[in-house]
């Protein structure tokens, strides 16, 4: 299954809260992969992170510099963490 990610607000410690098209709603914590890779930007420019969008093609959020995270990871973290499920007639 494809999820899309509806609603994004960036948080503290390089995590993100998310909402899915279908409820599950939560906090992911993308410390992991900040400072490595195409992500090390992060660390340094902190902004950077701040300014994550959702991408109205795909659904995933994404930064500056067309750098993007797969929903199907963090749907999947979510999940894993016990998300907070909401019907879908609660689901703004």
């Amino acid at each position: 299954m494809s999820y899309r990610v509806t609603a994004i607000e960036p948080r503290a410690n390089f995590r993100i809260w998310v909402r899915f098209q279908d409820g599950t709603e939560g906090e992911v914590d993308l410390s992991d992969i900040a400072g490595r890779g195409v992500f090390k930007h992060w660390v340094d420019y902190p902004q950077e992170f701040a300014a994550v969008s959702i991408d109205p093609v795909s659904g995933a959020p994404t930064w500056p510099g067309g750098l993007d995270v797969a929903p199907d990871r963090l749907y999947e973290d979510l999940v894993g963490q016990g998300a907070v499920m909401k019907s879908r007639r609660g689901a703004p």
